[in-house]
Formats: structure tokens, sequence, C-alpha cells
């Protein structure tokens, strides 16, 4: 899951020391990892030599569920570590990590040319990387009581959020949807009031399948007209599930924590396809790694036409210094990523509702969370 800024800067991760300690702070506005039937058991693999502290991090709500399944593993192998992980949304996560209050921060768009200048303060003798660790399908949640199977296509999904398609029946809707009895409902579309990586990656996905129709820059903050907001991916979900006529995008889990209708993508494939863990991984597997170093951002293809690919998708990365991480923290750290990386620790994904890592890209990650330094 070429990004955009709105993003708050600065200092040092120097300052990450309560007490010594790393820290991942915790919280669970976002959390729902229980009704997605996350396992977490203790994985074999994890090397909990000289990890030890509380590790605080924060940023993407749409990793949060993958997080807290992660963590609930990792601290039964490695009890002398506390993890704790604060879903505050990609821009507050980045912008705290810059600020020095965190070990690393989780974010659904990489570093843009700014932010990673300003990593070179925090990491003092390097620069923050990004490392791809879990990818999902962003899914377009709905709540429309007789319509169970709802197929949009790009342009149709540009225009709702956009307010120029403002009713359930219009034409447009109803092409796409012969067979459906649409209602004359009002569309109430909810958007992110926080910054997000998720709203980012939506608008990557209509300004590369619906260039006519989408006309802003993908950005963390909500650009378009109209629409009503909520914070986080838990509040959208919430307000979809609450109002007739909701249409929102949320992570896959989300939606079905929520019990909620998931709209079926119209690529020019073969059939529309639904947002699944599978059918995300054939739309991640095409990315490519533009990042140079260690770093591993990748390129996405949004506008994919594969038989069984969905297209709006998103990688999560965690970003953390190649170099100059605070030494007592490192371990933990280093720990840690190297089971979210490992075999083990993707193969929770899918549990979670999120796709776990194209074997090419997961493999890259493994060679380089033990270089950090």
């Amino acid at each position: 899951m070429k990004l955009q800024r709105n993003r708050l800067r600065a200092l040092s991760l120097g300052a990450v020391a309560i007490s010594g300690a790393l820290v991942l702070t915790a919280c669970g506005s976002d959390d729902n990892s229980e009704a997605t039937g996350a396992k977490s058991e203790a994985p074999s693999n994890v090397k909990c030599e000289d990890a030890k502290g509380q590790l605080l991090a924060s940023g993407s709500s749409a990793q949060d569920n993958a997080m807290q399944a992660w963590v609930k593993a990792f601290q039964t192998a490695c009890s002398g570590v506390e993890i704790n992980y604060s879903p505050d949304g990609s821009g507050a996560g980045i912008t705290k990590w810059l600020q020095g209050t965190t070990a690393f921060a989780g974010s659904d768009s990489a570093l843009d040319e700014q932010e990673t200048a300003d990593s070179k303060k925090v990491c003092k003798t390097g620069q923050g990387i990004n490392l791809p660790m879990v990818g999902g399908p962003i899914a377009i949640g709905y709540n429309l009581p007789g319509v169970d199977n709802l197929v949009l296509n790009a342009d149709t999904i540009a225009k709702i959020f956009d307010s120029k398609i403002k009713k359930w029946n219009d034409p447009a809707i109803a092409k796409l949807n012969p067979d459906a009895k649409l209602p004359s409902t009002d569309i109430q579309a909810f958007h992110r009031s926080d910054e997000s990586g998720t709203t980012q990656n939506l608008g990557k996905y209509l300004q590369a399948a619906a260039p006519k129709s989408w006309k802003y820059e993908p950005d963390k903050a909500w650009k378009a007209a109209g629409g009503q907001s909520a914070s986080g991916s838990s509040g959208v979900a919430s307000q979809v599930k609450s109002t007739d006529g909701a249409i929102g995008y949320f992570e896959l889990s989300y939606a079905k924590s929520n019990s909620l209708s998931t709209v079926k993508v119209d690529t020019g494939a073969s059939q529309p396809v639904e947002a699944t863990t599978d059918t995300a991984s054939a739309g991640i597997a095409a990315a490519k790694v533009v990042g140079t170093g260690k770093d591993l951002s990748l390129e996405l293809d949004y506008n994919t036409k594969a038989d069984g690919a969905y297209p709006i998708i998103l990688v999560t990365y965690e970003i953390v210094c190649d170099k100059g991480n605070k030494s007592d923290a490192l371990p933990a750290i280093k720990a840690f990523l190297n089971y979210t990386a490992s075999e083990d620790g993707q193969k929770i994904l899918s549990d979670a509702g999120y796709a776990p890592l194209p074997d090419e890209i997961a493999a890259k990650v493994r060679e380089i969370v033990p270089t950090i330094a």
C-alpha cells in the first residue's frame, strides 16, 4: 500500500527513550481484531535475544487489526517486550516518528521526498526506509437494504464520492446493475476526516482508473467536495452501518466486523471483482519496487484489468531508520519486524482479513530487516 504531502514533520528518534525503552502505543479505537477471527498462536521462529522494554509506534488504522494480531503472538514468545500500537492514521504516525516520540511508524503511503529528508535528523547516521509489511483491499462498503450484489466501476465510484451522483437509482448505477431493485434513496458518502493513506490510495485508484471523473491529486487529506466525514476506518464503517443509503471506504476487516456489504468493482475484466484477500493479493502481485538501497517502496497498478485482480489496494509500510536507531530500542525493533515479515507473521494475515505480501517482496523485506542498525 509517490505518495503525497500533507503530513506534519519534525525532530529526532533519539528522543524515543521512555526510561531507555521503545514504545509502540496501543489502543483500540479501530481495534476489531477479535471480530475478524485473527489467530495469535505463539510463533516458533522468533528470536528474542536482548529484546526488552516497551515499543511505542503509531500510524495506519488500516493495519491496526494485523498489528494487534502480530503483537499478541509476538509477546507470547518475547515476554520481555511490551508492545502497543496507536491507530492514529498514517499522517499522524509519520509525524510522531519524525518528532522522535515513537520507534517506528505504520503508513499506507511511503515517505515522500521531504519526509525522507526530514528523517535524516531523526536517524542521525542514516535515513528512513519503507518496509512493506501487509497488504489488502480497500473495500467500498455500503448500506442499501435489498441490494446485496452491487457493482460499480471507477467512474461511478468517483462521481459518488465527488457528489456528482446523488441517488442510488441513478442511470449510471442502474446500467451496471440491471437486475437490482435500486431505490431512489439519497446517497450518503462518508470519507475520512483524518489524514489517511487509505484516502490517498483510493485517490490514486480513482486518478488512474477514472481520470476524466476524478480531478483531485491523491492526498492523505480528503479533497473532494461534499460528503460527510468520520475519524479512522472504524468511524467511517460505523457511520455507514448506521446510515441508510450510506457508502464509504475502509480496510476489509471493518466491513466484515460490521457485517457490511461491499461493492464488486467492474474493472473491464471478464467479470466484476469482489474485495477479498485473494483478489487483493493478485492485485498487489503486479507491484514494482521503486525504492533504492534498503528502501522497498512500491508502485502499485491501480488500473489493472487482469481477471481476479482487485484494483483498490494498499500496502502498509513499517517506517524505520536504516541506520541510527536508538541502541537500546534496536533489538526489540528488529525482533518484532523480523517476526512480522516471517512466514509465521505473514500466515496470520488472512485470518485478520489482509493479503500477505507476495513471496518475492516478503523475501526482500526479510533480507533488509536484519541489516538495520
